[in-house]
């Protein structure tokens, strides 16, 4: 190789940094598509996950999986900007939490990473074309790799109406 061009490549690879580091953070808005209440549901099973909007600069949500009648998992949910970068954090069933920062974000996908993590080490999530939402877990186990996907669809938020009763 010339001393040129090493010396060009070593500047390119040099100024590609700088440059990342002057483009603007995103927003949180880009994510205001996952807001509002989500689910899967089959024989016996369903599964709900609901987001706020964003607000105050983050993103709360929780998620339930409900088998045969009885509640067999949950999740509490944020999203949130820690030193200097979106992050997504879970709090699954009364364990630590655990983090994973923001690594891609598009209109129609989030993808959140955490190599550190044991399983999942991946966090996604995908906007489809009809409108329905596939979250993906992803990551190594016994050194394979494993995904896990969670279609979802839209679903009216279930609450309590005005007057207290419930719907």
């Amino acid at each position: 190789m010339s001393r040129r061009l090493a010396a060009l490549l070593l500047i390119n690879l040099c100024l590609v940094p700088l440059a990342r580091a002057q483009e603007p953070a995103p927003s949180l808005d880009q994510l205001a598509w996952l807001a509002g209440c989500w689910q899967r549901q089959g024989a016996n099973l369903i599964a709900q996950e609901q987001w706020m909007a964003p607000l105050g600069d983050a993103m709360i949500g929780m998620s339930r999986t409900v088998r045969n009648g009885k509640t067999v998992a949950y999740e509490l949910l944020r999203i949130e900007r820690r030193d200097g970068r979106w992050t997504y954090v879970a709090t699954p069933s009364s364990q630590r939490e655990t983090a994973f920062a923001l690594v891609e974000l598009t209109d129609n996908l989030a993808v959140f990473a955490n190599p550190e993590h044991d399983f999942p080490q991946w966090i996604r999530y995908r906007r489809l074309a009809d409108g329905s939402l596939l979250a993906q877990i992803e990551g190594k186990v016994s050194g394979k790799n494993r995904t896990v996907d969670f279609p979802m669809t839209r679903t009216p938020c279930a609450g309590s109406t005005e007057s207290g009763e419930r719907r």
